[in-house]
């Protein structure tokens, strides 16, 4: 039903969430989502829980009343900042990596400002569109991240949680790729849909292989199709060349469509 435009739960999934019983992944999260921002569905919730679940009613209202006094004296709880708020973006494991992949970039400048590239093609041209990459590896990768496994059974994770992880690298790596790009004379138009279609590339692959894996395949190939080719002869390669651009919005939506057929893959362990 809507109510002031928004859509509310159904009381038979609201039923389902108080007896705990099982609910697709997708349809919990989207729940918790909601019963986040809707004081009427929390309101309804809390309505059904003792008829629904009454021993876990019994045992909530058994835990209020053991917390009420601590809580009325204790200190108030302070404001989430914006540092705290950014952080929910990242992962520990991605500071190091995405400060690494900036710095390949301006290393790719200095290179491309004191020495001469064999081929004569800017290397950032050739680096641009695999640089996110690097840190692409880090935003989901069981390894490098100490809380994998909490994060991974929390509603919220899997692509939901992936893509912000995404963004947060893109919103680093690429002010940083497109001042490189300026400083060398090349244009981010050029860059740009390849790296945007490396990234989706990764990601969707990375739903099958796992990222870090995803992300050592892509940077392989576009090492040995694009990267060597580039450095070795006079011809700028076809896969950054303006004409390659269609070809690469093309793969980017493959990549995309995949990524959200395959959007469940991420919330397994």
């Amino acid at each position: 039903m809507n109510d002031q435009h928004k859509t509310h739960a159904s009381i038979e999934l609201i039923r389902r969430y108080a007896r705990a019983d099982a609910i697709a992944g997708e349809v919990l999260w989207s729940l918790e989502s909601h019963l986040e921002s809707c004081p009427s569905c929390r309101a309804r919730l809390a309505g059904e829980v003792p008829g629904q679940a009454p021993r876990t009613a019994a045992l909530v209202d058994r835990t209020w009343e053991a917390l009420a006094p601590s809580l009325t004296t204790g200190p108030p709880v302070p404001r989430r900042g914006r540092l705290a708020r950014l952080a929910g973006w990242t992962s520990p494991a991605m500071l190091p990596w995405v400060v690494g992949a900036a710095l390949v970039a301006v290393l790719a400048v200095a290179v491309d400002s004191f020495f001469a590239v064999p081929g004569g093609r800017p290397l950032v041209l050739l680096l641009a569109p695999v640089i996110p990459v690097l840190g692409i590896a880090a935003v989901w990768t069981r390894s490098l991240d100490p809380a994998y496994e909490l994060v991974t059974a929390t509603p919220r994770a899997g692509l939901y949680l992936l893509l912000r992880r995404t963004v947060a690298v893109l919103a680093v790596v690429m002010p940083v790729l497109v001042v490189a790009g300026l400083t060398t004379g090349t244009s981010s138009v050029v860059w740009l849909l390849p790296c945007l279609a490396c990234t989706a590339v990764t990601l969707a692959l990375g739903s099958v292989i796992r990222l870090e894996r995803a992300a050592a395949v892509v940077v392989t190939l576009w090492s040995l199709g694009v990267l060597a080719p580039g450095l070795l002869t006079s011809q700028l390669p076809v896969a950054v060349a303006p004409v390659a651009v269609p070809v690469w919005g093309a793969v980017f939506a493959v990549a995309a469509a995949v990524l959200m057929l395959r959007a469940r893959s991420f919330v397994r362990m």
